[in-house]
């Protein structure tokens, strides 16, 4: 007999499928691919961060943070300033169109997922969600790295 872990495995191997398949046959209107809506979403909680902060933020090198975010520079979705603090790394911060989009990419997304979760009761959608921070956070308390929530 299959122990509950994995069952779990399992369908979070097709949760993962399902969400890499979604994300790869069809863009939001905001056009902005996984990397970006992830790395907006996460300057947009925490404020400015600079290559060296979200190397150990995400923990990613940070030839491959040099990448991502010049491409985001490039679209206009963050801007490079000082810091405030005074230290010599500048930070990347979200511009305007970069919020704008990445609002436009995330109602799109729980548009998506308001689809899925139609025959679900609040209650059973609200559970849902607990149980995917308890796991987020549970990764995050091994990894060492915490996602900051609102």
């Amino acid at each position: 007999m299959e122990k509950p872990t994995d069952l779990v495995e399992y369908e979070t191997m097709l949760m993962g499928r399902h969400v890499h398949m979604s994300n790869r046959s069809k863009t939001t209107s905001a056009n902005l691919d996984r990397s970006a809506y992830i790395l907006l979403s996460r300057l947009h909680m925490e404020g400015p961060m600079s290559i060296g902060q979200l190397s150990e933020a995400f923990g990613l090198d940070a030839s491959t943070l040099n990448r991502q975010t010049a491409a985001m520079l490039r679209n206009g979705l963050v801007e490079r300033i000082p810091d405030a603090d005074g230290g010599i790394a500048r930070k990347f911060k979200v511009t305007e169109e970069g919020a704008l989009r990445l609002e436009l990419a995330r109602t799109e997304l729980v548009s998506g997922l308001e689809k899925v979760l139609e025959g679900w009761s609040a209650a059973d959608v609200a559970e849902f969600a607990a149980f995917l921070k308890r796991f987020n956070t549970d990764i995050e308390r091994l990894d060492g790295r915490v996602w900051p929530r609102p």
